[in-house]
């Protein structure tokens, strides 16, 4: 029998983790979560309400932690370059500086940064388990709308670099830097399981670099609608 323990979600939270990189989505039981933790099903119930909600919890903890990093490495660069920006004579020509190809550098290469510090939680969110697959269709309203805002928290990311290194949040500008933070990283890192391969962060960072020197497209009309009128 286990021996109990206090009741802290991230603890449960932690074993529906484990279990689904280990043994895939459908090891993630209430009898499971609370034989590896000692938490009581009832407990687990009471807190989550649903095997649904603790599966989607998981998930979007584990979205959050990975966007935390990335904001935080994005600032340790963009912040700096942002403020000479604005406090220059060339003003946006300013921006166009080392920290903030630095900033997108580090956003495209987080991956490689939570999987050291979040095993479990990299594996969940990036390798080994997809989301359509953990989640299934049974998520509650308000965990699909939280999951929901991760991904506009991503889209403002992208459109903040985007802007910082070229003066604009079109279509054409946004898509670049997803294409340097999203779908690079996703090809080069994440597809073939190369995120601990120190060659394949130096193709990440060449990759990047290359797709920033081309640079967007000339501006097109329709704005995103992030951007609105500005």
């Amino acid at each position: 029998m286990p021996r109990p323990r206090t009741h802290d979600p991230d603890t449960v939270l932690d074993a529906a983790e484990s279990l689904a990189v280990r043994s895939g989505p459908a090891a993630v039981t209430i009898r499971a979560v609370a034989t590896a933790t000692g938490v009581s099903n009832g407990a687990i119930y009471h807190t989550f309400g649903s095997r649904a909600e603790l599966l989607g919890r998981s998930w979007l903890r584990a979205a959050r932690r990975y966007l935390t990093m990335q904001a935080d490495l994005v600032e340790a660069h963009l912040g700096a370059a942002e403020v000479l920006a604005s406090s220059s004579s060339k003003g946006r020509d300013a921006a166009h500086s080392p920290q903030v190809v630095a900033a997108i550098l580090a956003a495209a290469e987080t991956p490689v940064e939570f999987a050291q510090r979040f095993p479990d939680s990299s594996k969940l969110l990036l390798l080994t388990v997809s989301r359509d697959e953990l989640l299934g269709d049974e998520l509650p309203d308000h965990i699909a709308a939280e999951l929901a805002g991760t991904d506009d928290a991503l889209v403002g990311l992208i459109i903040r670099l985007s802007r910082a290194l070229w003066g604009r949040g079109d279509r054409g500008a946004v898509d670049v830097i997803t294409t340097c933070i999203v779908d690079l990283p996703t090809a080069i890192l994440l597809r073939r399981d190369r995120i601990a391969e120190p060659i394949a962060r130096q193709h990440l960072r060449a990759a990047v670099r290359a797709v920033l020197e081309v640079g967007p497209p000339d501006r097109i009309s329709k704005p995103t609608p992030d951007e609105g009128t500005t």
